[in-house]
């Protein structure tokens, strides 16, 4: 019975392990920064307007 138990615990440290290495094993400092993405509507406006040159 206690060895059942004493793998419960190891397969549950082993969870716990897994899941903080993908939350928070990353850059030091975050994320890189996006580039602004342009919405649809200012896409849309800046292909119907004509050009200048």
């Amino acid at each position: 019975m206690s060895l059942l138990v004493l793998e419960a615990l190891g397969a549950l440290l082993l969870l716990v392990l897994i899941v903080w290495w993908t939350m928070f094993s990353g850059r030091h400092r975050g994320e890189l920064p996006t580039a602004p993405v342009a919405t649809d509507d200012a896409a849309a406006d800046a292909s119907s307007s004509p050009d200048k040159t």
